[in-house]
C-alpha cells in the first residue's frame, strides 16, 4: 500500500494527515497537528517560519514513530505570503504577514504606476491591501528587494527547505496578482512596468510537479526519504479539488478566510467581475477559482483568543444562539484585520459598548451568512446562471450553526463535507502523480463516496 502525506499549514494551524487509498476509499490518518499565529515583531505582523519549518519537521518525525514513511509529502498553505533569499540562499528577514498594515500606502502609489484596471484585466484578481503585488512595491520601496536573488511563496519555501530546490507552483503564485490569467505565468509586462525581477521571481510549475527528494541531511534527521511533490499549495485550490461540485453549485471553502465561488475552465475577466471585486484564483489543471474572499472564521478565532479560549467553539455557538440579539457588522472592514481585541472592536464598530458577549458572536454569525448570500448573488448577477446548491468544506463546515443561517440567508440548499478539505486535495495531487487515480474526475468521485455519502 502507498502512503502520501498532506502538510496543510492554515493561518490558524497546521496538520500532517497521512492519506491512502483501500479498496477504492480514501483513508486518512491524522499523526501530527499544531498551532500557528502571527507574531508582533519591531511593530511589524510576520511569520516565524524558522518554527514553521520545524513543526514541518516535527510531523516528519511523527510519521516515523507511526510506522508510516510516505512515499510523497506535499505542502499547502494560505497566498500571498513568501519569504526572499540573498544570493547565498539566506533568508531577508522578517517574513511578512499578509495582515501587517504595511501595504495600505502602497496601493495607491502602485495605482499610478499601473491602474487596477489594467491589473485585474491581465491577471483577475481581486482588489486586496495584502495582495504580493502591493507587498513587493514596499519591499522595493523600502530597498530590501535589491538584497534578494530568490522569491518564494510560503509552500514553495517550504518545500525549498526539504528538498533545496528553488521552484514556485502555479496556484499560489496567482495570488500575487502578477500572473497573467491567460499565458499562465508572470506576466512580464507588469514586471517590468513596477521594476520587479523576473529572475528573481523564477520558475513557476503546475501542481503535480515533482520538486525534489529530501536533502541528504533532510534524510539523516528523519531515518528516511520521500518525494516532495506539488499540490495545488494554496489551501483554498487544494480544498476546491477536493469538493465534489456539481454544475449549479457554489462552493464555500470555510476556514480562517471564508472563500465562496464557482469552479470554471476559463477566467471570467469582465467589467461586472471587476466591479463586485472577485478573483480568479488558479485551480488545478489549470482551471479557474472565480470566488470572494470573506474574513471567515478569523472573527471567531479571534474572539476566542480575547477569551483566553476559556470558551470552545461549540459553546461559543450555543451563547449566540441563546442570545437571539445581534447587529450587522461588514466581516471585511479594515477595523476586523488585525484588532488587539476582536471583541471590542466589534463593540466600537456597532457603537454598543455593553453589547454582551452572547449578541457580540451570534452578530458575527449573521453577519458571515448576510455575506454569504450576497456572494452568491452577485456569482448569479456576474455569471448569468443560477445557482442551486451550496458545498461548504473545511473546518468551518462543521458549525451547524452557520450552516443554518447560510440555508437560512442565501435560500439555497446546504451541504457539509469533507472536513479536511485541503488536506484531502493536497492528497489528490499526490495520488495524481503516483498514478493511484487516473485524473481529477475519478479523484473527486473517490472523495464523494469516502466522505460525503
Amino acid at each position: 500500500m502507498k502512503y502520501h502525506l498532506a502538510i496543510d499549514i492554515g493561518a490558524s494551524g497546521g496538520r500532517h494527515i497521512i492519506g491512502y487509498i483501500d479498496n477504492g476509499i480514501m483513508k486518512l490518518k491524522e499523526v501530527y497537528r499544531f498551532e500557528n499565529s502571527l507574531k508582533e515583531e519591531n511593530g511589524s505582523l510576520v511569520w516565524d517560519v524558522d518554527r514553521l519549518f520545524s513543526e514541518v519537521m516535527n510531523g516528519l518525525k511523527a510519521c516515523k514513530k507511526v510506522g508510516i514513511v510516505p512515499e510523497t509529502v506535499a505542502i499547502d498553505t494560505w497566498g500571498v505570503d513568501y519569504v526572499l533569499l540573498d544570493k547565498d540562499e539566506k533568508e531577508l528577514l522578517p517574513a511578512f504577514c499578509y495582515r501587517d498594515s504595511r501595504t495600505l500606502a502602497a496601493i495607491e502609489k502602485s495605482e499610478k504606476i499601473v491602474p487596477f484596471e489594467e491589473l485585474y484585466s491581465s491577471t483577475g484578481i481581486q482588489k486586496q491591501s495584502y495582495n504580493t503585488v502591493y507587498q513587493l512595491f514596499c519591499e522595493k520601496e523600502s530597498g530590501r528587494l535589491e538584497k534578494a536573488k530568490y522569491f518564494l511563496m510560503m509552500p514553495a519555501y517550504l518545500s525549498y527547505k526539504l528538498t533545496g530546490v528553488i521552484l514556485n507552483e502555479y496556484t499560489e503564485s496567482t495570488t500575487t496578482s502578477l500572473v497573467s490569467a491567460k499565458t499562465k505565468t508572470w506576466d512580464g509586462k507588469l514586471l517590468e512596468r513596477f521594476g520587479f525581477d523576473e529572475e528573481l521571481l523564477g520558475k513557476i510549475a503546475e501542481p503535480g510537479t515533482l520538486v525534489g527528494e529530501f536533502k541528504d541531511e533532510i534524510e539523516k534527521e528523519l531515518g528516511f526519504s520521500s518525494k516532495v511533490v506539488f499540490c495545488p499549495s494554496h489551501d483554498t485550490a487544494s480544498a476546491v479539488a477536493a469538493c465534489p461540485l456539481e454544475k449549479d453549485s457554489v462552493y464555500i471553502s470555510s476556514g480562517t478566510w471564508s472563500l465562496i465561488g464557482i469552479e470554471t475552465e476559463e477566467a471570467i475577466i469582465t467589467e461586472k467581475g471587476r466591479a463586485c471585486n472577485f478573483a480568479n484564483e488558479g485551480g488545478i489543471n489549470h482551471r479557474f477559482r472565480f470566488l470572494k474572499n470573506y474574513m471567515g472564521m478569523w472573527l471567531l478565532q479571534s474572539i476566542r483568543n480575547n477569551l483566553n479560549k476559556s470558551l470552545t467553539y461549540d459553546e461559543m455557538m450555543n451563547l449566540a444562539k441563546e442570545s437571539g440579539e445581534f447587529e450587522y457588522i461588514d466581516v471585511n472592514a479594515q477595523n476586523f484585520v488585525a484588532p488587539k481585541n476582536m471583541i471590542d472592536a466589534i463593540k466600537d464598530y456597532l457603537k454598543k459598548p455593553d453589547m454582551e458577549l452572547g449578541a457580540v458572536i451570534n452578530s458575527v454569525y449573521h453577519s458571515l451568512a448576510r455575506s454569504y448570500a450576497a456572494a452568491v448573488k452577485e456569482i448569479e448577477d456576474v455569471t448569468e446562471r443560477a445557482v442551486t446548491s451550496i458545498h461548504i468544506v473545511g473546518g468551518g463546515s462543521k458549525d451547524g450553526y452557520l450552516n443554518e443561517l447560510t440555508e437560512k440567508y442565501t435560500g439555497k440548499h446546504v451541504s457539509a463535507g469533507p472536513v479536511e478539505a485541503t488536506s484531502t486535495g493536497n492528497l489528490i495531487s499526490q495520488l495524481m502523480y503516483s498514478g493511484e487515480v487516473a485524473n481529477l474526475e475519478e479523484a473527486r468521485k473517490i472523495v464523494s463516496k469516502s466522505f460525503c455519502s
